[in-house]
C-alpha cells in the first residue's frame, strides 16, 4: 500500500464530506456504470441470442465469475505495489472491455468480453477500501465506507435506466459503448488527481493510525474467517437472486422487458442510503449483530417473492433486498479492515471479494438450472433455506462477539 496516502487526515463527521471520501464516491459510480448493466439488459440480450435460464445465468457468470478471480491477484498487487494504478485498471480498464462487450456479436464472444470485463473490474475494491480506512477515524470507518457504497449503488440505480433507455434507441450494444467512453475519461482524470494527492501528502507527517493497533499475532482468524464465509455466501445468493429478477417478472408476471429492467432500479435505490445508515449503525451496535440479523430476515424474504403479486408488495420485496445488499457492504469491509493485519488488508479484502463475487457467479447458474427443471417457486424456496441454514451455522462461531 501506498505511504503517502497513509492518514491523509483523520475526519470527524463533517469532514467525511472532504478530502478522499467524496472523490472515491465517484470512482466507484464511474467502475460500476459499466459493470451494473449485465442484469438489467439480460432481457434483451437473451432475446438477441435466443438463450434459455442456464445460458443466461452464463452471461451474468461469464463477468461475475472474471470479476471475483480479478479480486485475488488486484489485492495482492495493491499491497504490494501500486494502489493507485490497480483502481485505475479498475475504471479504465473496465470502460476499454465495455467497448468489446458492445462490439459482441456471438454468444461466444460476449461470454468473452463479460469475463474481460470482470479480470479489469477487479481492481478496484481491494484497493480503494483500505486507502479509505486510512483517510477517516477508527470511530467513522462504518459511516465512511457507507458514504463510499452510495457511488456503486447511485451507478446501479441509473445504470437500469439509462441503460434501457439507450437499448430502446440504439439496441443494448449501443448502451456498453455509450457509457465505456465517460468512464475511460474519468478513469484517467482519478489517475493524475490521485498522483498529485500522493505527491503533496509525500510531504507531510503522518499521524499514527488509529486502525493499525492490532497486531498479526492479535488476530482472530477463526472469527475473521467466519465472519468473511456468512458475509460472502449470503451475498452470493442474493446476487444470483437478483440475476433472475427481470426475467421473473417478465416471464411470471408478463410485464414488458423495459418494465422489468426499470424495475430493478427498485433494489440498488435503497444503495442511495442503506450505506451510510448500515456503516453508522455498525459503528455503534456491531458488526456481527447487524449482520445476523439482517441474513437472518433474508430468508423469508426470499421465500416471499413465491407469493407476493406484482405491484407494490413485490417492489416492497425488492426493496428490503437493496436494504439488505447494501447495509452488508460497509459492514462487512470495516469489519475486516478492522481485524486484519494492516499489512494484509488488501490481500484479505481481495479473497473477500472474490468470495462474494465468485461465489454469485457459481450460484447464478445453478439456481438457472433449478428454475429450468422445477420451476421459480422451487429456486426462491430453496435458496432462502440455504440463507438461515448458513446463517444459523455461521452464528455458532460468533454468537459470542461483542465487538465489532
Amino acid at each position: 500500500m501506498e505511504e503517502p496516502f497513509k492518514k491523509i487526515n483523520q475526519l470527524d463527521f463533517k469532514s467525511l464530506f472532504t478530502g478522499l471520501v467524496p472523490l472515491f464516491v465517484l470512482a466507484h459510480f464511474s467502475h460500476h456504470i459499466l459493470t451494473s448493466l449485465t442484469v438489467p439488459l439480460l432481457p434483451f440480450i437473451r432475446n438477441d441470442f435466443v438463450l434459455d435460464y442456464t445460458q443466461s445465468g452464463m452471461v451474468v457468470s461469464a463477468f461475475s465469475l472474471a470479476y471475483g478471480i480479478g479480486q485475488l491477484p488486484a489485492g495482492w498487487l495493491a499491497d504490494r505495489i501500486s494502489a493507485r494504478a490497480v483502481i485505475t485498471i479498475g475504471i479504465s480498464g473496465v470502460a476499454l472491455a465495455g467497448f468489446f462487450v458492445g462490439l459482441s456479436q456471438t454468444f461466444m464472444v460476449i461470454i468473452i468480453a463479460l469475463g474481460l470485463l470482470g479480470l479489469t473490474g477487479g481492481g478496484y475494491h481491494p484497493a480503494a477500501t483500505p486507502l479509505i480506512s486510512m483517510s477517516v477515524a477508527k470511530k467513522n470507518l462504518g459511516r465512511a465506507l457507507g458514504y463510499h457504497i452510495i457511488g456503486g449503488s447511485a451507478s446501479h440505480f441509473v445504470a437500469p435506466l439509462i441503460g434501457v433507455a439507450i437499448a430502446t434507441a440504439w439496441g443494448w450494444r449501443g448502451t456498453y459503448i455509450g457509457l465505456a467512453v465517460p468512464t475511460m475519461v474519468f478513469g484517467i482524470l482519478f489517475y493524475i488527481v490521485l498522483g498529485r494527492l500522493e505527491n503533496r501528502q509525500a510531504q507531510k507527517p503522518r499521524p499514527v493510525s488509529d486502525l493499525g493497533e492490532k497486531a498479526g499475532s492479535q488476530i482472530k482468524w477463526r472469527r475473521l474467517i467466519a465472519f468473511i464465509i456468512l458475509s460472502t455466501f449470503t451475498a452470493a445468493i442474493i446476487s444470483a437472486i437478483i440475476a433472475f429478477i427481470p426475467l421473473f417478472m417478465v416471464d411470471h408476471f408478463g410485464v414488458g422487458k423495459q418494465t422489468a429492467a426499470v424495475f430493478v432500479a427498485v433494489i440498488y435505490s435503497a444503495g442511495l442510503w442503506a450505506g451510510p445508515l448500515g456503516g453508522s449503525l455498525s459503528d455503534r451496535i456491531g458488526r456481527v449483530r447487524m449482520i445476523m440479523a439482517m441474513c437472518y430476515i433474508m430468508g423469508p424474504v426470499i421465500y416471499s417473492l413465491n407469493f407476493v403479486p406484482f405491484g407494490i408488495g413485490f417492489a416492497a420485496l425488492l426493496l428490503v433486498i437493496g436494504i439488505f445488499l447494501f447495509m452488508r457492504m460497509p459492514i462487512a469491509e470495516a469489519f475486516i479492515v478492522s481485524h486484519s493485519p494492516e499489512h494484509l488488508r488488501s490481500t484479505i479484502l481481495g479473497i473477500y471479494f472474490f468470495s462474494v463475487i465468485e461465489g454469485g457467479g457459481v450460484l447464478t447458474p445453478v439456481v438457472g438450472y433449478v428454475i429450468d427443471q422445477f420451476g421459480f417457486y422451487s429456486g426462491f424456496t430453496a435458496s432462502g433455506a440455504t440463507m438461515l441454514t448458513a446463517t444459523f451455522i455461521c452464528s455458532l462461531f460468533l454468537k459470542n462477539s461483542r465487538d465489532g
